[in-house]
């Protein structure tokens, strides 16, 4: 009778931290370590405003248009309201034509949460790291998108709470592609004054004379 009193306590003790084990609801992509810094976020952005962020993670092929609400609903039983759903899914086809791949969508349990984060600032942060072209694999850039995505996102919802976060990562990617950017547009500019408007400048200057 002891015994089963005490197991029923720490089931009960147990059973919060199982129901919130884990804030990745799919995974193809993801590597452990990875993962491992994905719940260690969602744990705290749990703990501190009470709102889950879940992941799902897939290279599932989807089609141009393809409904992702729709698709969420057959995850709906593995999450705790609140909470926002961010999908990241690196082979979904964009465009028929070129055959464009990469969708990234955020699916928040109602309307009132999509005011505690930028859609745009999550999704830039995974996109501008898929995108951007160095020595990485697709998996690591992949890896480092849904990671960099998930933890602006989790910042958006904590500073809306007005509450500091510790496991979330900076989004230092965002500002070196903008200033990659800028490098690139001053060196356009360079190569554009250089060869066509100096010697333009130079014929009539000359000419005038």
């Amino acid at each position: 009778m002891f015994k089963a009193k005490v197991r029923a306590a720490l089931l009960a003790l147990a059973l919060p931290l199982l129901l919130n084990a884990t804030h990745i609801l799919k995974d193809d992509i993801l590597k452990l370590e990875a993962s491992k810094l994905i719940n260690e976020i969602g744990d705290e952005l749990f703990s501190k405003t009470g709102i889950n962020g879940y992941v799902i993670a897939t290279n599932e092929p989807f089609p141009v248009g393809f409904n992702l609400v729709e698709y969420s609903k057959k995850y709906e039983e593995r999450m705790s309201k609140p909470y926002v759903l961010f999908i990241f899914a690196p082979r979904a086809l964009i465009t028929e034509e070129i055959e464009q791949r990469g969708r990234v969508g955020l699916i928040p349990s109602s309307d009132d949460l999509r005011s505690l984060y930028d859609y745009n600032d999550v999704r830039d942060a995974a996109v501008d790291v898929v995108s951007t072209k160095d020595k990485n694999s697709d998996e690591d850039k992949h890896n480092i998108g849904v990671i960099q995505a998930y933890s602006e996102l989790a910042e958006g919802i904590a500073g809306s709470k007005g509450v500091e976060l510790t496991k979330t990562i900076p989004n230092e990617t965002r500002y070196f592609v903008w200033g990659l950017s800028v490098l690139v547009y001053i060196g356009s500019l360079l190569v554009l004054w250089l060869f066509v408007l100096r010697p333009l400048y130079i014929r009539i200057k000359h000419g005038r004379k």
